[in-house]
């Protein structure tokens, strides 16, 4: 079974990268303007995307944020896991060692996996220039849904 996993030394507090984890103003700031939430689902909304992707978030403390694909899009992510694990970094408490990973791919969504690793990699390197900057860098802007509050696939 494939799992992505990428590492990345931020010069930023567990705190500071919880935040741009688990909350819009964060998430918006380093991964798509396109966020929203229905509970403890995630909604991310992707340029060319016929509907969000919809992560359940199953954890966001100071040592892990994790998310599970319950969505139909894309088809491929269906089930997998998105975990993010922040561990003390030897430079002290202003600088955290952030794992990413991405498991739970279905044998048969293994050519969908080089793809995802890609964008993860542009993810994380926006997410600790966030983190470290505090200038927002979307990875992602989509354009306006014709419709607010109507997601394409509705139509």
């Amino acid at each position: 079974m494939a799992e992505i996993a990428l590492q990345i030394d931020v010069a930023a507090s567990r705190a500071r990268l919880l935040a741009a984890l688990d909350s819009r103003a964060g998430l918006t700031s380093w991964w798509s303007t396109g966020i929203d939430r229905d509970g403890e689902d995630l909604l991310v909304t992707v340029p060319d995307a016929p509907q969000p992707l919809r992560l359940r978030r199953e954890r966001a403390d100071q040592d892990r944020v994790a998310w599970r694909s319950v969505g139909v899009y894309p088809p491929s992510w269906q089930g997998t896991t998105v975990t993010w694990d922040l561990f003390d970094h030897p430079d002290g408490p202003r600088h955290t060692l952030l794992l990413l990973r991405h498991l739970g791919w279905a044998a048969d969504a293994a050519a969908s996996v080089p793809a995802a690793a890609g964008g993860w990699a542009e993810a994380i390197v926006r997410l600790k220039d966030y983190a470290q900057s505090g200038r927002p860098q979307p990875l992602y802007v989509p354009t306006p849904h014709p419709h607010p509050g109507v997601h394409a696939a509705a139509d």
